[in-house]
């Protein structure tokens, strides 16, 4: 039997915890549950359990914490949902799994039941409002919120924080960060480009392009070097001006109810401009898009066009390989290069032939494979603020292995990973030895040159 989706009465005589143990009663597949079959095939894939060498600390750890709370066996408390908050939520566990349990969907489901009713402080409640709903699913908000980022970036300002030491009153791994974080554009990818790019010629197809929220305005150049790879390609590309956040952060934190809001926005939003296809540059963005169809179920008026929707996802990398991988790319002088999995993107969508095979098709491109690629790097989403001890052991151990590579350059696929590859680099010291790049980035990097080199021949002619 699925999971019923009905909400908990509140009962003024229940615990905050006895009424998340109703929740997670009523609310967790126990399909899933029982198709646990303890096997332990997921403990060498998780990087928890693999940390601190704890069950409880593994999928098969916490599905069994499910359980037992689903089956009124033990009664959730605080440290039940501390080890759900460990979980990086990286699906490494799914693949793992002979049993084909979604691990990830369990883990939405129990946060979703622990964060409705979980007790809170004022401040943390606020500070989860003012993220969650007031600012994330608002572009424009979020657009006038980047200036004050991009005032402090480039008037000087970051700097003299860092100089006087006011930057100490962060912990360390928060003051890397801020070192390392790509300068905001306040604009937006939409106003450098306008609503619609049209290739040179007659489109293959219309894309819709997915702009994402951070990414929008933090990663506006990769964003654009997307559209110009795409359009490079023969792809219409078009930007649905009232689109917003994916839901990914939201449906991790356990904030369903804002998560299916903000999947019916976009799918509107997209449906309106009849694309044939959904571009995200983004591994957790599209990893969350495609489980739209899941995330309305139940909802009559919608799960038809949660499937359309769904259905025309693509990773930019899937697009430009189907296009016959006919750009012109040759990297500016030889490289070595080695590829991180992004975890949404590898889990969750399934992609990681086509990032590699697009590396591989540069001419003087060295491709160097990462031992352990997919493992997590310890970014997951904002896992790296809320749980920096684990996920700084994590990214330090990922770095050694990045070290054995002797790699010139570092690629990802999305933009958290990409920002922890940074920190990881700096952390490591590697700074003169190696930059991390966001794949789209380096593709338009390569593609530049080729045609730099192609307009000079001309002009020599």
């Amino acid at each position: 039997m699925s999971g019923n989706t009905r909400k908990v009465a509140a009962d003024p005589s229940a615990s905050r915890w006895d009424q998340v143990a109703d929740q997670i009663q009523l609310t967790l597949d126990q399909d899933q549950l029982t198709n646990c079959m303890r096997c332990g095939f997921c403990l060498p894939a998780c990087p928890t359990y693999r940390e601190t060498g704890l069950e409880a600390a593994s999928p098969r750890g916490r599905i069994a914490l499910m359980k037992a709370v689903h089956d009124g066996l033990i009664k959730p408390d605080q440290s039940f949902a501390a080890q759900m908050d460990l979980c990086l939520g990286c699906r490494a566990c799914e693949p793992a799994c002979p049993a084909g349990v979604t691990y990830g969907r369990l883990l939405e489901q129990t946060r979703a039941s622990i964060q409705t009713h979980h007790p809170r402080s004022k401040l943390e409640k606020a500070i989860r409002d003012f993220f969650f709903r007031y600012l994330f699913p608002h572009p424009e908000r979020l657009r006038l919120s980047s200036y004050l980022l991009a005032f402090y970036q480039r008037t000087g300002l970051r700097a003299l924080v860092h100089h006087t030491g006011l930057s100490r009153v962060l912990p360390a791994h928060l003051r890397q960060m801020d070192c390392i974080l790509p300068t905001a554009d306040p604009r937006g990818s939409r106003s450098r480009t306008g609503e619609i790019v049209k290739p040179e010629g007659k489109p293959i197809g219309r894309v819709g392009m997915f702009r994402g929220c951070i990414m929008d305005i933090i990663f506006t150049e990769t964003n654009q070097n997307t559209v110009k790879l795409l359009t490079a390609l023969g792809y219409e590309v078009v930007f649905p001006d009232t689109q917003t956040c994916c839901g990914a952060l939201h449906a991790h934190a356990g904030e369903k109810e804002l998560a299916i809001e903000l999947a019916k926005q976009n799918i509107a939003a997209f449906k309106e401009w009849e694309v044939d296809w959904i571009a995200s540059n983004a591994g957790g963005c599209g990893a969350m898009l495609i489980e739209y169809p899941h995330l309305l179920e139940g909802k009559p008026d919608w799960e038809k066009e949660a499937d359309w929707f769904a259905g025309r996802i693509k990773d930019v990398s899937q697009l430009i390989v189907e296009a016959g991988d006919s750009l012109p790319f040759r990297a500016k002088v030889p490289q070595r290069v080695t590829y991180q999995d992004s975890c949404h993107l590898r889990n969750g969508m399934k992609i990681t032939v086509e990032p590699r095979r697009l590396i591989r098709s540069i001419p003087g491109v060295t491709f160097v494979e990462l031992f352990e690629a997919d493992r997590c790097c310890g970014s997951a989403g904002i896992y790296n603020l809320t749980q920096p001890e684990m996920s700084m052991n994590i990214l330090d151990e990922k770095m050694e292995h990045v070290k054995t590579t002797g790699a010139d350059i570092l690629i990802t696929s999305n933009p958290g990973c990409l920002l922890q590859m940074k920190l990881g680099i700096e952390r490591a010291g590697l700074q003169k030895q190696m930059r991390a790049v966001h794949l789209i980035d380096f593709l338009a990097e390569c593609l530049d040159q080729s045609e730099n080199k192609q307009e000079k021949a001309g002009q020599e002619i």
